[in-house]
């Protein structure tokens, strides 16, 4: 009798290989460049792009699963990975505001060369647009196109993009607000490396610098007057929220599998036997396990809900997003704490797990925008 042979699974393989470079990335500060040629070859930087194009057709529920295993092995890749699967599982949408010939053109480059794009929105001086005031970057018209001159910062994955949809003010009598495609191949453009942070080390989130780069007129995507962008995207919010919710997830994963290891290993010689033999040891990895599961669960129910096209409110989204990265928190800084020492050698993955975990209380929606959004919903204001 023959026994059929299961295919290996592409992302847990893809998973071991990234996590056996994942430390030397952090200690460099270096761009995985390998990693995400090998998430193209295997088809995943295309994941969220139509089929009719050559991508993968997938839903948030393969996206947040495929960005939580790579989230497990390195999260700066994955934090990558996740900026292109959001920008395309929103722009092939019914109703986006994208020209199809444009989409449908920067999603078959995605799928057929992995071209990576990002949503560039963070300033020097204004900070996140989410919190209100209009960007300093301006596009200003040039005849039938447009010329953007700016700067960006906190710009994920900026050496590896192929597109960077930027978000920018018009010099119009009456600005307008809003994105606008800039293909990173066209004149003006420089990289300042500038990311040097204690998490994410290897996402590249450099400064971008614009210097009257010109776009032609059809990639001005989305620009309104600015009244108009304050009524959030439910598709958006949920499609972001849960993979960052995923990522983070996976990092907390990671940090358990190690913490579990550890316990069952680590036999003092005062104690005669595993740490996993006390009980005070095997309430926190059960703690651990029950916020692990809890995590499951959110990012399963929001990512299906969205695929089913009937994403909660924006609140809500963010309520999953909060909740699931200070679960991953948790969970983390409880490994650290109880492993000693061993959890903060750099010779052991946890203190770059913390690290890396820290960094999801930064994107948006942060805790006391959910928390203050939804004291005034409840007082009614």
């Amino acid at each position: 009798m023959t026994v059929a042979v299961p295919p290996p699974d592409p992302v847990r393989t893809l998973a071991e290989d990234f996590t056996a470079r994942a430390a030397e990335h952090d200690r460099a500060g270096t761009v995985p460049h390998s990693n995400l040629a090998a998430l193209h070859a295997a088809g995943l930087v295309g994941l969220t792009v139509p089929r009719r194009l050559g991508g993968g057709g997938a839903g948030l529920v393969r996206a947040s699963a495929v960005v939580g295993a790579i989230g497990a092995a390195d999260p700066a890749t994955a934090l990558v990975l996740a900026m292109t699967l959001i920008q395309h599982g929103l722009i092939h949408r019914d109703g986006s505001s994208w020209p199809r010939p444009l989409a449908d053109a920067v999603g078959r480059e995605t799928a057929t060369r992995g071209a990576l794009i990002n949503a560039l929105r963070v300033e020097p001086e204004l900070g996140t647009p989410s919190r209100g005031g209009l960007p300093a970057t301006r596009a200003r018209r040039d005849g039938d196109g447009w010329r953007i001159t700016g700067r960006k910062i906190y710009s994920t994955g900026a050496p590896t993009l192929a597109y960077g949809v930027v978000f920018v003010r018009t010099d119009e009598d009456a600005p307008r607000v809003g994105n606008v495609l800039v293909p990173f191949d066209a004149p003006g453009i420089r990289i300042e490396e500038t990311w040097d942070h204690m998490g994410l080390r290897a996402s590249g989130s450099h400064d971008t610098v614009f210097e009257d780069v010109f776009v032609p007129g059809d990639h001005a995507v989305d620009l309104r007057p600015p009244e108009a962008w304050k009524r959030p995207d439910a598709q958006q919010q949920a499609w972001s929220c849960t993979l960052l919710a995923a990522l983070y997830d996976g990092v907390a994963r990671a940090a358990q599998g190690w913490f579990l290891r550890y316990l069952r290993e680590r036999a003092p010689g005062s104690l005669g036997a595993p740490l996993a033999s006390l009980p005070r040891f095997q309430e926190a990895a059960g703690e651990n396990k029950r916020l692990i599961a809890v995590n499951a669960r959110l990012v399963a129910g929001l990512a299906a809900e969205t695929d089913a096209d009937t994403p909660p409110a924006p609140q809500e989204s963010g309520f999953v997003k909060l909740t699931v990265t200070e679960n991953a928190i948790a969970i983390v800084q409880r490994a650290v704490e109880l492993s000693g020492n061993a959890g903060l050698s750099r010779k052991n993955p946890l203190e770059r797990h913390l690290r890396d975990v820290l960094c999801a209380r930064i994107h948006w929606p942060q805790a006391d925008a959910v928390h203050a959004g939804a004291g005034r919903a409840a007082l009614g204001l």
